[in-house]
């Protein structure tokens, strides 16, 4: 891992990610971009009236100031760090500038209600994870020494996974992290016996990396929901971060708006990362 994208509206929420950025940074030997957006009307820079850049110029220095000020944090010690200002662009186009950066991870502050911090609100969050063909991890709360020692892979494994799930292994490799593979079997239609499962997932691993090998780290939870499987597999095993797919365009929206990942976001104790699917 080379570099990490940390958006900021130098809130609290903000903060604990970079703090949580920092601490990856660290044993990752990886730079920082820190990003913020000032949202200030284009006219004030493109206009000659002096009030009007006098502002603009405030909130630069503003920013400045503030970032100088995060810089200055005893976690950031020893981090190389980009600061990015910019005028007001679509979040969707974050990942535009993450592939200009070239960097590896997206981390995002987060409510401890489940709300995105202020410069994501909404459809701007969506959009953000939407778009990101990266993975982006979702704080809430803040983690003086953050790891990932132990994390909760929930998957679905249907064929149309299997290159997000390679991403995913990928990423958590470096940090030799425990991944407890969780498959949520619920009643109803979509119910599957054990043997028809295990078909399944066996199928999905000889695709996805030739072997079998990894059938013994795979679990297999019944639940009324999938959330509340996540939820009490990830309390079982003391997990340090749970990791979902995501549907990119086709199915965003049932992450923190309304479904799945809004529930997590919303109810669980852990930080999330996601991973988009193809």
């Amino acid at each position: 891992m080379k570099k990490i994208i940390v958006p900021t509206d130098f809130s609290e929420y903000a903060e604990y990610a970079l703090e949580v950025a920092a601490s990856i940074a660290k044993k990752e030997k990886a730079q920082i971009l820190l990003f913020h957006m000032i949202g200030v009307s284009r006219a004030f820079f493109t206009e000659n009236k002096y009030q009007e850049y006098a502002e603009a110029v405030y909130y630069m220095k503003l920013a400045r100031k503030k970032f100088d000020e995060l810089l200055a944090r005893s976690y950031m010690k020893g981090i190389e760090t980009e600061c990015v200002v910019q005028n007001y662009k679509a979040f969707s186009e974050l990942n535009d500038v993450a592939k200009e950066k070239e960097a590896d991870l997206i981390v995002m502050g987060s409510h401890g209600a489940g709300k995105i911090l202020s410069m994501f609100v909404g459809s701007n969050t969506e959009k953000v994870v939407r778009h990101s063909d990266l993975p982006v991890l979702v704080v809430k709360d803040r983690i003086k020494n953050f790891e990932m020692n132990g994390v909760v892979f929930a998957c679905d494994f249907e064929q149309e996974s299997i290159h997000a799930y390679r991403r995913a292994m990928k990423f958590f490799a470096p940090f030799k992290s425990k991944v407890h593979l969780l498959h949520v079997n619920l009643p109803g239609e979509s119910f599957r016996d054990t043997s028809q499962i295990e078909e399944k997932v066996r199928g999905f691993l000889l695709n996805a990396e030739g072997s079998e090998k990894r059938m013994g780290a795979v679990n297999y939870w019944n639940d009324y929901t999938t959330e509340q499987g996540i939820y009490t597999f990830s309390g079982r095993v003391n997990a340090d971060l749970i990791a979902v797919l995501t549907h990119g365009r086709k199915g965003l929206a049932h992450f923190f708006m309304g479904s799945l990942a809004e529930d997590m976001a919303n109810r669980s104790g852990w930080p999330v990362i996601t991973f988009k699917m193809d």
